[in-house]
């Protein structure tokens, strides 16, 4: 999914929250909340943060904040942690014995919201530290160029102002980052940065080449000219910082307990997260070993890999996946396994240059928007990877299909549809990361499980190879910020244990350094797989099953000890694997 999610899942936005700021200039903003009833509340909360992050505003179709940035200055960032301080502390005033159920269950949710953002921005530190938090944070325009939420001229002027806001975001960024600083990160940083100063002289302005409007066409380029310079210098700053680059990229294990605990309410101790995550490794590696016997009998693991990624895309993974999508809904409706809760579909389409640090995700609409398409974005290779590690990460045909419904069907397209028409506003607005990746990778499994393919070798060597992926971030990340492991020893792991190709391995043993929550899939994946059988073992089991997907789905995306909670009846949110 989008890596709006590197410091979790992005807010999805709110329409008609009643008035609760005022906005004094462009940089000092008062944000107060009223503590007389919880609807005010919460509100007031929603439409506080977007003033404070009007990008993500915009990303999810309030489009009254066209063309906003955040204010990233110190005082900017004070101004954030103290808004969410002041939140967690009034929300905690209210006696869930006197709100109704539903709004408890809110309060402890935006509690769990407001306490992740916190870790992210003050304990993790990442505005000085991580360079990624402004990657993911506002800094991407595709919004008002692959969303036709109004005429061309319109999103253009939007796209203006936000460009000339650029050039001062980018200072604050510079003044913000210490050094030195790990390589992975200046690496992840330049990429980013450089990609966006080409992207906004480049692809953004080919994007508005037809509006006929040569005053307009002007004020564009006078905004894109200095913000991709602002970009580039930024991007060349970063690669000077080479020369004293660190591998001090780990949070180390107290700080990395408190991000599970403070980003996804998951509080139990390392060694059980980490036996659990070793466990589901060697389940899935024995189910490799046999799938493999079937399928390429006598083989070593890796060349039956290989045999299976052998069997390319005709025509090249997007055609390929615009193919698998209505097959893979037909199987999820045949099979009764979840609803549908309407009938959007997902277009697919090659991702942008300077988004390609994942090898595919989807761009889904936010809730205001009517009628605008999510896009499932699938990503080439790294021209300047050897000509091996560029064939070896274009996905096979089996590989890929679970990639499709990881993204698609029945994984974060649907999610999100059913996200859109939950009953909890708070689930309608905020998608946690192991609520988000958890669902879509638990869907893989649970496809294959359903039936897909009909016990297909192939096809379950193409799932255990999405599976082990998953099982290796899980493992480095807690090894690379809890246990001393190195980059180099997270590359080999991927290699080695979980037979991903070099590029991959390369691309993510540097994520979990600047992304250390992304053991978020397969945490994720176990804490649904553990609800689900508890949940339905008393209502008929297999049966049950689409009875639990929809129920769980309705919640939006809290923490999943959260979910547990109120669909289990038990009377304290836990994590249980």
């Amino acid at each position: 999914m989008r890596l709006k999610l590197l410091a979790g899942i992005a807010v999805l936005g709110l329409a008609a929250c009643a008035p609760s700021t005022t906005t004094v200039s462009n940089t000092t903003i008062e944000l107060t909340l009223p503590t007389a009833n919880w609807a005010g509340f919460r509100d007031a909360f929603i439409e506080g943060w977007f003033k404070i992050d009007p990008a993500n505003a915009v990303y999810q179709g309030r489009h009254d904040f066209d063309g906003g940035l955040g204010d990233w200055s110190a005082a900017g960032l004070k101004r954030q942690g103290d808004f969410l301080r002041d939140a967690i502390v009034k929300a905690r005033a209210f006696d869930a014995a006197k709100l109704g159920k539903q709004d408890a269950f809110e309060r402890d949710y935006l509690v769990g919201v407001a306490e992740g953002k916190l870790f992210w921005l003050e304990d993790a530190d990442q505005p000085h530290t991580n360079p990624a938090w402004y990657v993911g944070a506002g800094l991407d325009p595709n919004v008002y160029i692959a969303r036709n939420y109004a005429d061309a001229p319109t999103r253009m002027k939007a796209m203006i102002a936000f460009l000339q806001k650029v050039p001062a975001a980018a200072a604050n960024i510079r003044a913000n980052l210490k050094t030195p600083m790990p390589l992975s990160y200046i690496n992840y940083g330049a990429a980013g940065f450089n990609g966006f100063a080409d992207y906004y002289t480049g692809d953004a302005k080919k994007a508005f080449a037809g509006v006929q409007d040569a005053a307009l066409q002007k004020q564009f380029d006078e905004a894109a000219g200095p913000a991709s310079k602002a970009m580039k210098d930024l991007g060349s700053w970063l690669e000077s910082q080479k020369a004293t680059a660190t591998q001090d990229f780990a949070l180390g294990a107290d700080k990395f307990s408190r991000m599970i605990k403070m980003t996804e309410g998951v509080d139990v101790p390392l060694d059980q997260l980490e036996k659990a995550g070793r466990a589901d490794l060697k389940r899935n590696q024995d189910a490799l070993k046999a799938a493999c016997a079937q399928f390429a009998p006598g083989a070593t693991i890796p060349a039956c890999m290989a045999k299976m990624n052998a069997n390319m895309p005709e025509g090249g993974p997007v055609a390929e996946a615009r193919k698998q999508i209505p097959l893979l809904k037909a199987f999820v409706i045949a099979k009764d396994i979840v609803s549908i809760p309407d009938n959007e579909q997902a277009l697919v389409e090659e991702s942008p240059p300077y988004n390609r640090q994942n090898s595919a995700y989807i761009d889904p609409p936010g809730p205001f928007e009517k009628g605008i398409p999510s896009i499932y974005y699938i990503s080439p290779p790294d021209p300047s990877w050897s000509k091996a590690e560029q064939d070896g990460f274009v996905p096979g045909k089996m590989d890929l299909l679970f990639t499709s419904v990881h993204e698609v069907m029945p994984g974060h397209f649907l999610q999100f549809r059913h996200a859109n028409a939950s009953p909890s506003l708070f689930g309608r607005l905020f998608v946690g990361y192991a609520f988000a990746e958890g669902w879509a990778h638990y869907a893989e499994e649970m496809m294959w499980d359903a039936g897909l393919n009909d016990g297909d070798a192939e096809t379950h060597i193409g799932q255990l190879s999405n599976a082990l992926l998953r099982n290796c971030r899980y493992l480095s990340a807690i090894g690379l910020h809890a246990r001393g492991m190195t980059q180099e020893q997270s590359r080999k792991m991927f290699v080695d244990e979980c037979y991903q190709d070099e590029g991959n391995a390369k691309q993510q043993s540097a994520r979990g350094t600047y992304d250390p929550a992304y053991l978020n899939y397969t945490m994720g994946k176990l804490l649904i797989r553990k609800l689900r059988d508890d949940w339905v073992a008393t209502r008929g089991g297999r049966k049950a099953w689409k009875s639990f997907h929809d129920e769980f789905l309705k919640y939006g995306g809290p923490p999943i000890p959260l979910v547990r909670q109120a669909m289990m009846g038990e009377p304290t949110a836990k994590a249980v694997f």
